[in-house]
């Protein structure tokens, strides 16, 4: 999958996620990586958590907020429990975290470091060195509070981190790669998320490259009180310069309203996802919808994770329409579909399963499902964006909907033993 930069607007939000919840991301999120690694291998899971607009569709179809900054925090926070118990198995290393997870970062790289041999001082070198350069070298208001370091055992790395600005109630959030680039200092983003600042200081830019040259030699020559005091008497002469050349990126927009509306989702692409979980599950999950809990509804959900799996970059440009997987967990587009959502996990834990022991039949049925909806959104028609989500908001008890607030319905589901209701 090709490498993209990108910027998106991220309002902060609050709040926390239940633990009922977490569990789930944290199992959805891990198999669903397992099957990336299965299907494509571990540098393009890497690519893919180097891509913002996949990751946020990623956070959105594990029932978090679709357009919050709080997707960075959970889905960093899930994979890390969720790929731990498979981390050798699978080679795919989480570290760091907010706050003081983030600090942690170089003992833990230590601590792999010793487990499958890689170089720990130049990975803590990297995740040193990207900080610095978010956090002093781009100079865009944002003061970073997030740090996650995602590493495979050949030593290749994703670094998601995040800066918040609360005078604006938003977020910026980095994405680096260590194989998109050659070095860190000339345009090493492989993307970044956050709202338009106008002007900003960016030293990354390789035409900057003469200035960061200039910077060192006035710094040693002069000294930093001489260079202040030149560049005041400077600036009091000149005339106003003409405005820097910014880097043109293609710009995602995360509204700050919270409830999925249509003009969020690309609507013929819903429609195709609808129309495959009806015409083509059938044919590929016939055993799959003889099972007690499974039917249409979970395969449509299924459609969407299979997206998530083997979508090309461009699939990903309307993240809310992921959310309509499995719900949100402030209730919107609805509440999160709890059991829908468990049977989600289960067919793809066991597909995976399945994969790993030679049988990958499970796994290709959802990458033809996925091939399917891709062809019928052309033709499909469906329901109004407005008239599916009332279907779902008044199918919700049935599915064991839930959210912050609570179960929907007057009688909640009962917990079943050992799951994470």
């Amino acid at each position: 999958m090709a490498q993209r930069t990108g910027s998106a607007d991220l309002p902060l939000h609050g709040g926390h996620v239940p633990a009922w919840l977490s569990a789930r991301m944290a199992s959805l999120g891990a198999v669903i990586c397992e099957a990336i690694v299965q299907e494509y291998g571990r540098d393009e899971l890497l690519s893919r958590l180097a891509h913002p607009f996949w990751f946020q569709s990623f956070g959105a179809v594990m029932g978090m907020d679709w357009h919050s900054s709080g997707v960075t925090t959970t889905v960093i926070g899930a994979l890390k429990r969720g790929l731990e118990p498979a981390k050798d198995e699978l080679g795919i290393y989480v570290c760091g975290g907010r706050g003081k997870h983030s600090r942690r970062t170089p003992e833990e790289l230590s601590a792999i470091g010793e487990r499958v041999g890689i170089d720990a001082d130049e990975l803590s070198k990297a995740s040193r060195l990207v900080a610095k350069v978010d956090s002093a070298a781009v100079q865009d208001g944002f003061d970073l509070y997030l740090h996650g370091f995602f590493v495979t055992r050949e030593g290749n790395w994703t670094v998601v981190q995040q800066g918040m600005n609360t005078d604006k109630g938003q977020a910026r959030r980095y994405h680096w790669f260590s194989k998109s680039r050659s070095n860190f200092i000339d345009e090493p983003h492989a993307a970044i998320d956050g709202p338009a600042q106008g002007e900003i200081v960016n030293l990354t830019d390789r035409r900057a490259n003469a200035s960061r040259s200039a910077q060192l030699d006035l710094l040693s020559t002069l000294g930093p009180d001489k260079i202040v005091a030149e560049l005041l008497d400077e600036l009091l002469e000149q005339s106003t310069p003409e405005p820097s050349e910014q880097l043109s990126l293609p710009h995602l927009e995360m509204p700050a309203h919270h409830d999925v509306r249509s003009s969020d989702v690309f609507i013929r692409r819903l429609h195709g996802t609808l129309a495959a979980a009806a015409e083509q599950g059938p044919k590929d999950f016939p055993d799959l919808l003889l099972i007690p809990g499974v039917g249409a509804r979970t395969v449509q959900s299924l459609a969407m994770v299979a997206e998530v799996v083997h979508g090309a970059p461009y699939r990903f440009q309307d993240p809310a329409r992921f959310s309509l997987a499995h719900g949100g967990k402030d209730s919107h587009p609805y509440p999160v579909a709890t059991s829908v959502y468990d049977e989600t996990i289960k067919v793809l834990k066991s597909a995976v399963q399945k994969a790993k022991l030679g049988n990958s039949e499970t796994l290709a049925a959802l990458k033809r499902l996925d091939d399917q909806a891709r062809m019928l959104e052309r033709t499909a028609n469906g329901p109004l964006f407005e008239t599916h989500i009332a279907r779902e908001r008044a199918a919700s008890p049935s599915l064991g909907g839930r959210s912050v607030f609570g179960w929907e319905g007057v009688t909640a589901p009962m917990t079943k033993a050992g799951g994470a209701r």
